[in-house]
């Protein structure tokens, strides 16, 4: 239901009038504003507060306070041990003191295409923001148009227009805040999933870069294994035209080799194929990563106790659990948004134009035309269509309410999962280094015993298998705990600030 009130002024003083309350409007405080403030994620209003699912954080890890407690109590241990300030948490590769590392993942976040993404969306996201923004602000249109109309036998008549339009709407029931509400928080959302974008890019260059060198590792290994290999086939050769053994020993020890050789391009191609996922995520062409195949470089490890001293509370400056809380306080500005249009509108409109039926009279006093327009529109019945949008909002909402608690129980699992991946790693490190040495020994004891006549061949197959095994896996779990220690950066939302995301545009 419209009600309008209409009024048309003979007087030149109404355009004058028109104009002043067009501009008068776009000042009023409260009700258009050029840029909303930013949200303070910190201090919100009682409603948004209530609207967040409260979830309760541990005071500390599980797996950190089990491994504290075999060194010194907890306390103590929380009092010799300063904790790590936000920029270790933030650039956390640095710490593995690898100028490679380093540069490459400078070089992805700035140059790969899952950050540019992210920079589209919140510049989409910016825009749509800005179009919820502007419907709070007066419209001003401009129109002209010529007619030639003829009725009947009567003469042709000629008519020319122009004017200027105006109309607003003061948003008395607050829609319109409402939808400018949600597209800040989904600026928001889009802010931060680009700093998850950079998180995870960042981890996923070091995963690929360790890999790259746990691979390495791995062939050089193999290639060790390889030559002593071919010194025992030598050396069985020797023995078989002495007589002193059989070809049984010889194409023992040519078999032996040979398995040995054929792993060397598996291990290759696995590096080729690592590096061009290197390349990939620093947005350049498979071949730009060829150096790194040339130049060996050992596995980079952080610190042992570093990301150890990390509290729980870390896990609120994870970009997604932040996105997550974004999403909560727009699916309720939706809500208050669905609310208010139920409510009848206002809308005031105004025009102020020239007619005439020569262009020489739309200059005279007479030609100018003045109307002023008062609106209220209010939805009789619509079928429960507006109060079902509300409740397929607060539906929304909900999900999203699910959807954040899921995130920091997500989150939480993913620290401890880490932790407890870590642990295990160090504790199979130690082991494998011992196991390594002692076959290292082993196999060089078992092929001076054999050069000597002492042992049979079966025994130096034996120990080479054995130390080749011993040392792949040793490379393999060194990887696997740098890899560990990159996880739970992740898992703490380590590689960004809140500070530098607030600063970005």
């Amino acid at each position: 239901m419209t009600a309008p009130i209409r009024r048309t002024r003979p007087t030149g003083q109404a355009g004058r009038a028109l104009v002043g309350v067009a501009l008068a409007l776009a000042w009023v405080p409260g009700w258009a504003t050029a840029e909303p403030a930013q949200p303070d994620l910190v201090a919100r209003s009682e409603a948004d507060a209530a609207a967040l699912p409260a979830v309760l954080l541990p005071l500390q890890w599980s797996q950190a306070s089990a491994e504290m407690s075999t060194e010194m109590p907890a306390v103590d241990a929380a009092r010799s041990r300063p904790e790590p300030g936000p920029t270790e948490l933030a650039l956390w590769w640095r710490g593995f003191g690898d100028n490679e590392l380093m540069a490459r993942v400078d070089r992805a976040l700035q140059a790969g295409t899952s950050v540019r993404g992210a920079l589209a969306a919140v510049e989409q996201a910016r825009a749509l923001r800005d179009v919820a923004q502007a419907g709070r602000w007066p419209e001003l249109g401009a129109s002209a148009s010529v007619q030639r109309s003829r009725v009947g036998d009567n003469p042709a008549a000629n008519g020319w227009r122009a004017g200027l339009d105006a109309g607003w709407d003061p948003d008395l029931a607050g829609r319109q805040r409402a939808g400018v509400a949600a597209g800040e928080a989904e600026l928001q959302v889009a802010r931060y999933g680009l700093e998850q974008a950079r998180v995870d890019l960042a981890a996923e260059v070091a995963l690929a870069y360790i890999d790259l060198r746990g691979l390495q590792a791995r062939l050089a290994i193999a290639r060790a294994n390889l030559a002593a290999q071919q010194d025992t086939l030598q050396i069985t050769d020797w023995r078989v035209q002495a007589g002193l053994a059989s070809s049984l020993d010889l194409e023992q020890a040519r078999a032996a080799a040979e398995q040995t050789r054929a792993q060397i391009p598996a291990l290759r191609a696995s590096l080729s194929q690592t590096a061009h996922a290197l390349a990939l995520l620093g947005g350049q062409a498979p071949a730009a990563t060829q150096s790194l195949l040339d130049s060996v470089q050992p596995i980079p490890l952080p610190p042992a106790d570093l990301v150890l001293s990390f509290p729980a509370e870390t896990l609120r400056q994870r970009a997604d659990l932040r996105a997550a809380e974004q999403r909560v306080l727009a699916a309720l500005a939706r809500v208050r948004q669905a609310d208010a249009a139920r409510w009848p509108s206002f809308q005031l409109a105004g025009s102020l134009g020239l007619a005439a039926t020569r262009p020489a009279d739309l200059f005279e006093l007479t030609s100018l035309t003045r109307t002023l327009l008062a609106g209220l529109s209010a939805s009789l019945f619509d079928g429960g269509a507006a109060r079902a949008q509300v409740r397929a909002q607060q539906a929304a909402l909900e999900q999203s309410r699910i959807g954040y608690e899921a995130a920091v129980l997500g989150a939480l699992r993913q620290v401890e999962d880490a932790l407890a991946a870590l642990a295990g790693d160090r504790e199979r490190l130690a082991r494998l280094r011992a196991a390594a040495e002692a076959a290292a020994n082993a196999e060089l004891l078992a092929r001076q015993r054999y050069a000597s006549g002492l042992i049979d061949f079966r025994t130096v197959l034996d120990t080479q298998r054995t130390l080749l095994s011993a040392q792949s896996e040793l490379e393999a779990t060194r990887a696997a705990l740098s890899a560990d220690h990159v996880r739970l950066y992740l898992a703490l939302g380590g590689g960004w600030t809140p500070d530098a995301a607030a600063s970005n545009p």
